[in-house]
């Protein structure tokens, strides 16, 4: 990757994590500071949940675990953290070979008590003789942290492969979250509602939302795109000769579409990136349809290394600004764009400087650094206004105040996540690198800064949490 140079007016205006204060919208009075999405244990910090799906559990390889990395006001990896597999007591199912439990992981109060739980997607899990059938799971958080889980839904079939994409929120409107997830069966794919409450006894009903025929979903997320105050679902798909991404929504039972478009896309990202109170939606990894036979169509034109297409939100409609298109090419973006980078594949949003305007934390894993092929890079960029592409500077394990070094294969940037990890009520930032230390993996947590430049940032590694088993830690981090 070859270094660009941000304009210092660009840098002064920006906050970014590294650089003082982001926002290169007018400021506005700081936000309250919200209450912890992920705080499994209730203790008023947020905690990271972090998937190793590729984890040995009881000498069963890739059976997977969760390990949880408790928040404190020294921040993540001083406060220890737990570990929670299948066969973790009151745990459904049993930790076996290939299981990949953990290969999805979000965080979510699914009953309602006010501690975070955290859904599990374990899409290779094998039901008696049904082969990699799926299963979804919750686990429990509670004021002594995870206690045991509960099954939302199992696959009936082989290759069902439940919880792969996944999803929460309250899309129903009848005061419980519900969980989305794709469903797979021969030649199609479906999403699908597993609607809530989760508690003994309550049928695990899966009702379809969208299916497809040689495709599938590859991105969900939630947000309120129309402000009504409603949870709407964003999908993106893709498959032979087909490809998109959409708004739906079940306000009048049925799931009616708000908004699409014919760009495909890998990653999503639910914000509010310029300030107005509407919901913008970022598409990492954005793809034109190769079917169309308009050009223009296309949010990114001819994108090299990968593009993040942001379709700004407009009052009282669904996603009805302009859109806009962000690469490494963008004047103001750390870097410069070369195939294979991967730029907009990981995706996190947090209001870093609680201005009241999100920024985006983007990840490329495979992006070169110098010579080291998939050392790994990530931004923290923000909006420079309505319609317009994002800005701001991009960090590697060479860059100060960032442990290590980048090397090949480490893929930092492989996965982003953003909380109030240390409670001083300034989102702060994880960003995984399941490559590094022989792909054992780590998690670097950088704190936002009140004001000033970055402090360096710690690692968290299996090694210093003690962890067992580990492989590839870093790769899925709950968001």
């Amino acid at each position: 990757m070859r270094k660009k140079t941000l304009s210092a007016a660009v840098l002064c205006a920006a906050t970014v994590i590294g650089v003082a204060g982001l926002s290169v919208t007018p400021a506005a009075a700081a936000e309250p500071a919200p209450r912890p999405k992920a705080d499994f244990n209730g203790d008023g910090f947020a905690d990271l949940a972090v998937g190793v799906p590729d984890a040995t559990v009881g000498g069963k390889t890739k059976a997977g675990y969760v390990n949880v990395v408790w928040g404190g006001k020294n921040g993540l990896g001083k406060h220890g953290s737990a570990t929670i597999s299948q066969d973790t007591a009151g745990v459904p199912g049993n930790a076996e070979k290939d299981d990949g439990f953990g290969h999805t992981v979000k965080p979510a109060d699914m009953n309602g008590d006010g501690i975070t739980d955290i859904v599990v997607g374990t899409p290779d899990e094998d039901n008696g003789p049904t082969l990699s059938a799926g299963t979804v799971t919750v686990l429990w958080g509670s004021k002594s942290g995870i206690k045991g889980g509960f099954t939302a839904a199992n696959g009936e079939y082989s290759d069902n492969s439940l919880g792969a994409v996944l999803t929460t929120g309250d899309f129903d409107g009848d005061g419980k979250q519900d969980i989305v997830l794709n469903s797979h069966f021969d030649e199609s794919s479906a999403l699908m509602l597993r609607p809530g409450p989760f508690k003994a006894g309550t049928p695990a009903k899966l009702s379809r939302i969208d299916s497809w025929h040689f495709g599938g979903p590859r991105a969900v997320t939630t947000g309120d795109s129309d402000g009504d105050g409603r949870d709407d679902l964003a999908l993106a798909y893709g498959g032979m000769e087909i490809l998109g991404t959409r708004v739906v929504s079940r306000a009048s039972g049925e799931w009616k579409t708000q908004w699409s478009t014919g760009n495909g896309s890998t990653a999503l990202a639910a914000g509010d990136f310029d300030g107005d109170g509407t919901t913008d939606l970022a598409l990492g990894g954005v793809q034109a349809n190769p079917e169309s036979e308009d050009p223009s169509e296309a949010f990114c034109q001819s994108p090299v290394g990968g593009a993040i297409a942001t379709v700004y939100g407009k009052k009282d409609t669904a996603l009805g600004g302009p859109v806009a298109c962000t690469t490494q090419d963008s004047p103001e973006v750390g870097g410069t764009a070369e195939i294979e980078d991967n730029f907009g594949a990981h995706l996190a949003v947090g209001n870093l400087d609680r201005d009241g305007v999100d920024e985006l934390i983007v990840g490329a894993d495979t992006e070169t650094v110098g010579t080291a092929k998939k050392a790994g890079s990530y931004w923290t960029l923000a909006s420079a206004g309505t319609g317009k592409p994002f800005v701001g500077p991009s960090f590697t394990q060479n860059s100060a105040g960032v442990p290590g070094t980048a090397e090949a294969g480490d893929r930092f940037g492989a996965a982003v996540a953003t909380g109030d990890f240390n409670g001083d009520g300034y989102p702060d930032t994880a960003v995984g690198a399941p490559g590094e230390d022989a792909a054992t993996g780590g998690v670097w947590y950088g704190r936002t800064p009140k004001d000033g430049p970055n402090p360096d940032q710690v690692t968290v590694t299996p090694g210093k949490l003690a962890l067992k088993g580990a492989h590839k830690y870093g790769t899925v981090l709950g968001r």
